[in-house]
C-alpha cells in the first residue's frame, strides 16, 4: 500500500471485528475509561478505594453499561504529564484482575485494554479484552506491531492507533507543528502502512488530544477534524476532562464535564465514531441528539 492508496477518498469503515462480534459503528459508540491506577488526573475513574480495585471496577462498569457504553477502556499506567513510571509487571498485576473480575460479572462487555507495552497487550487479550488502545502508537515497544498482527489474526483484536510524539514524560516538549493537522495525519499515515503491511484490518485511530499538543494546537485539530476522513478508518476522539478544556475555562477536571461535553458534541459533527469518556450517559446522550440532526 502507497502513501496515496491511504490518502484516496474513502467511505469511513462502519465495523468492528472484536474477537468475532461484529460491532456496528453506523452510529458513533461511546468508551469508558476505568483507571486501575493510584495517579490519574481524573480522580473520578480511579478504582484504587478502600473496597477492591475489582468490586470497584465492576460498580462502574455496572453503571457505564447501563448509561451505554459500548466499550470499556481499562488501563494501569497513568500518561498524564508527570506520572510515575510503573514496570510491566505491576502495570499487569492491575488490570488482569480488573478484566477478569468484570468479565465474570458480565461476560457480553467489550474490554479494551490501554497500554503501550506488547507484552502487558497479549496478557490482557488472554485474559479477555477485545481491543488494544495503544496511546505510544506502536512508538515505545518495538514488539507491539508484531504483537497486534498476531493477535488480530488469532483473535480478531481490534488496534487503535494514536499520534504522540516523545514518551508521557516528554511529549508536551515536542509539541511543535508547522501546520498540525497535517502533520498528525502524515504521521499517522506512515504508522497505518506499517500496519497494513503486516496484515492487520481493524485499525481505530486516535489524533491524540493533549498528547504532545498544546491547548490552542488540541483546537485547531478538533475544528479540522473531518480531514481524518481521508482514512477509511474509525476515528476515536478522547477529549474528556482534559487540560485544554479545564485550563480554558479556568476551572479544575472535576469542573468540567459540560466542557468536554461542548467539545464531544463538536467531535460527533466532524466525524468521530468513538468518544472515550469518564462519564458515559452524558457522551451517549450526545451521540443520539447529534444523530437526529437532518445532514447525517
Amino acid at each position: 500500500m502507497t502513501r496515496n492508496d491511504i490518502f484516496m477518498p474513502k467511505v469511513t469503515k462502519k465495523t468492528l471485528n472484536c474477537r468475532g462480534r461484529l460491532v456496528d459503528l453506523t452510529q458513533p459508540a461511546v468508551m469508558g475509561i476505568l483507571n486501575a491506577t493510584p495517579d490519574s488526573f481524573f480522580s473520578g475513574s480511579r478504582l484504587t478505594t478502600d473496597n477492591s480495585p475489582s468490586a470497584k471496577a465492576i460498580e462502574l462498569a455496572h453503571q457505564m453499561l447501563d448509561d451505554g457504553a459500548t466499550f470499556l477502556d481499562i488501563g494501569g499506567y497513568s500518561t498524564r504529564p508527570g506520572a510515575a513510571t510503573v514496570s510491566p509487571s505491576e502495570e499487569a498485576d492491575r488490570v488482569l484482575p480488573v478484566i477478569e473480575a468484570i468479565l465474570s460479572e458480565f461476560p457480553d462487555a467489550i474490554i479494551s485494554i490501554d497500554t503501550f507495552r506488547a507484552s502487558v497487550a497479549r496478557q490482557a487479550v488472554t485474559a479477555g479484552a477485545a481491543l488494544i488502545n495503544d496511546v505510544s502508537g506502536g512508538s515505545l515497544d518495538p514488539d507491539m506491531f508484531s504483537t497486534v498482527a498476531e493477535l488480530s489474526r488469532s483473535q480478531s483484536t481490534p488496534y487503535i492507533l494514536m499520534h504522540i510524539r516523545g514518551t508521557p514524560q516528554t511529549m508536551q516538549s515536542l509539541a511543535t507543528y508547522k501546520h498540525v493537522t497535517t502533520e498528525v495525519i502524515d504521521e499517522l499515515a506512515t504508522r497505518l502502512a506499517e500496519l497494513r503491511a503486516l496484515g492487520l484490518k481493524d485499525v481505530i485511530l486516535d489524533p491524540g488530544f493533549g498528547f504532545a499538543k498544546t491547548p490552542a494546537q488540541n483546537f485547531e485539530l478538533l475544528n479540522q477534524l473531518d480531514a481524518f476522513g481521508l482514512f477509511d478508518e474509525p476515528i476515536l476522539v478522547g477529549l474528556s476532562r482534559k487540560t485544554t478544556i479545564w485550563k480554558t475555562l479556568n476551572i479544575s477536571p472535576d469542573k468540567a464535564l459540560n466542557g468536554t461535553t461542548v467539545l464531544n458534541t463538536a467531535a460527533l459533527l466532524k466525524g468521530a465514531s468513538i468518544l472515550r469518556v469518564h462519564d458515559v450517559r452524558e457522551a451517549v446522550e450526545a451521540v443520539q441528539l447529534t444523530q437526529r440532526l437532518t445532514f447525517f
